[in-house]
């Protein structure tokens, strides 16, 4: 099931994983997995059967016709799965509900044959991360 966390206990799972598959292995401090805006923006977790948060992703609204995915992340024994392929899915959806013509992303390279089975198209290199991990620019018309 994917929806949004709903209470403190949820949240806290919710940023737990993103730190863990998104800052913790370069060392980045606790909390580095925030930024101040996240009230603005619609947070999205995939629950498996014992309601543990197994997956999430961030929606950024930047206008009335683009977006942007943030902060995608899998726990790392159930990446592989279809997971964040649901998560991305239902992002879209939303997107799309909202009048979204356009998601934007920055892919870690590693990710970037997920993102282009998905239909992504890779722009150009964007930002080195952490002052090692290359990001690339995609985009979806939805």
């Amino acid at each position: 099931m994917i929806r949004s966390p709903q209470n403190e206990t949820e949240w806290q799972a919710y940023y737990a994983l993103r730190y863990e598959v998104l800052r913790a292995p370069w060392g980045q401090a606790k909390g580095s997995e925030q930024t101040p805006d996240e009230a603005l923006h619609q947070h999205f977790a995939f629950f498996n059967d014992d309601n543990q948060i197994i997956g999430v992703g961030r929606l950024d609204q930047i206008d009335a016709h683009n977006a942007q995915i943030r902060f995608m992340a899998v726990d790392a024994p159930q990446q592989s799965k279809g997971i964040g392929k649901c998560l991305i899915h239902f992002m879209e959806t939303e997107a799309k509900q909202k009048g979204i013509q356009q998601i934007i992303l920055h892919a870690r390279e590693v990710a970037l044959p997920f993102y282009q089975k998905l239909g992504y198209h890779l722009d150009n290199p964007s930002h080195l991360l952490f002052g090692e991990i290359q990001h690339f620019l995609m985009h979806k018309l939805i």
